[in-house]
Formats: structure tokens, C-alpha cells, sequence
């Protein structure tokens, strides 16, 4: 196997459809002006943005409204060592219209946590890289 066999860019649309592969990635983004990573789960909405649900006071919220961050969210087998990383790079905003927020409720990801009140996040999809790897061997 070639070196060239063993990594492949993935274009926009596979990326996507990785993305719903999986219930959870991580937003990046900065935090009192350090990288902060924070795991948690979304969905991918009909235009392509990723969404998160989470409590209106949170950090999160604070942090990323109206800044754009990056969002990823892979998949590996250590076993056969391959896998895929997706890379969503984007404006991430609060949902504020009323009847957005009523159709997220229906169809948006829920929260991991048990939240009295939530609030959408939409990250959009100005950027959307990614990259497969296709079981490398090791040479020991």
C-alpha cells in the first residue's frame, strides 16, 4: 500500500453524509482567549448547518454566538486503523425566530442533559473539509 493509498480528502457531500453517522463531535472555539474543545451531540439541519441544543446560561452560548468556530466529529477503528474526520468551519448563531425555534423542538437534537430551558445553536457550513484513512499498517 502506498502512502498515497492510505490518506484520501473527502469532498463536501461525503463529508455531510459522514456527519450524520454520528451523534456526537466537538465545537472549537475560544475561551478567554485559549482553544477550548467541548465535546457534545447535534444533528445536521435541512440546510446543511450543524445544530446544538443546550441551557440558555451556558458558557457555550456566551462564547460562540455570532463567532465563527469550527466543529468536527470522526470515526476510527484502532483495530484496522482507519477512519474519518470531518471539519465544519463557521458563523455559529443563536436561533431567535419563534417558528425556528418551534421547528427545531421537533426535529433538532435533543440535549444529553436534562436542561428546564434550551436553546438552539446553528453553526453554518461555510467550510466543510475532511479526510478518510484507510487501514495503514505498520511497518514494526
Amino acid at each position: 500500500m502506498s502512502p498515497n493509498d492510505v490518506f484520501r480528502a473527502l469532498d463536501r457531500q461525503e463529508c455531510l453524509r459522514l456527519l450524520t453517522k454520528v451523534p456526537v463531535g466537538r465545537v472549537v472555539y475560544t475561551r478567554q482567549a485559549l482553544p477550548a474543545v467541548l465535546p457534545i451531540n447535534f444533528s445536521l439541519d435541512t440546510d446543511t448547518s450543524v445544530l446544538l441544543c443546550t441551557s440558555p446560561a451556558s458558557d457555550l452560548v456566551h462564547a460562540i454566538n455570532g463567532v465563527v468556530v469550527a466543529f468536527e466529529a470522526d470515526d476510527f477503528d484502532a483495530a484496522t486503523r482507519s477512519g474519518w474526520s470531518v471539519v465544519v468551519t463557521g458563523r455559529a448563531t443563536v436561533v431567535t425566530d419563534p417558528a425556528e425555534q418551534e421547528r427545531l423542538s421537533q426535529t433538532g437534537p435533543t440535549s444529553w442533559m436534562p436542561l428546564r430551558d434550551t436553546v438552539f445553536l446553528r453553526i453554518e457550513s461555510e467550510l466543510v473539509t475532511g479526510r478518510e484513512l484507510r487501514g495503514a499498517l505498520s511497518t514494526q
